[in-house]
């Protein structure tokens, strides 16, 4: 597995200071209200993980599996709820928690779909922003690193489903996920 790795991009100390970071932002700015955090699974397990134990207030938790990518290294631009949230978000600060927004065409149709919702507020925090792919305008509050347009695995990304447990995010070699 690590000879399909080209390089680090973050390491697991910067991902670590970063999280502490963005706890304690998320800490003082929600301090008051009633924080659902819906996170996005499956990329975001381990980002929300540590971010939720940075986060010094009462909050929920709800989750939601959404698709646009199956198997391949390039959104197919169509979302597919695979389970959507179990609790009511009507009047509630909701906070996205995403591992990465590429193209942006998932997040805007999340985002969409939850102002009919009539939450008091949604916002988003993803670990990892990819602005030169952007596709569709979204707002994020929270961001982690902003990364340049390589393929990146690690800390709960993954390409067909491997590469997730590692403990920092990396570019993965093109050999490893091109076609055969």
């Amino acid at each position: 597995m690590l000879n399909d790795i080209r390089n680090i991009m973050i390491s697991e100390e910067e991902i670590a200071k970063k999280v502490k970071e963005l706890g304690k932002q998320l800490t003082e700015e929600y301090s008051g209200k009633e924080l659902l955090i819906v996170g996005i699974l499956k990329g975001c397990m381990l980002f929300l993980s540590d971010l939720v134990r940075e986060i010094n207030l009462p909050l929920t938790m709800d989750f939601m599996i959404v698709s646009s990518y199956g198997s391949t290294t390039k959104s197919s631009g169509v979302v597919r709820i695979v389970k959507d949230l179990e609790r009511e978000i009507e009047g509630k600060d909701v906070l996205i928690v995403e591992d990465i927004v590429d193209t942006g065409l998932t997040l805007s149709y999340l985002i969409e779909n939850f102002k009919t919702r009539n939450p008091k507020s949604v916002k988003v925090c993803s670990l990892l922003d990819k602005p030169d792919r952007r596709k569709a305008q979204v707002d994020i509050e929270y961001i982690g690193f902003k990364i340049p347009d390589e393929f990146v695995v690690g800390y709960g990304l993954d390409y067909s489903e491997l590469y997730r447990n590692l403990p920092f995010v990396c570019v993965l070699k093109p050999e490893a996920y091109m076609e055969k």
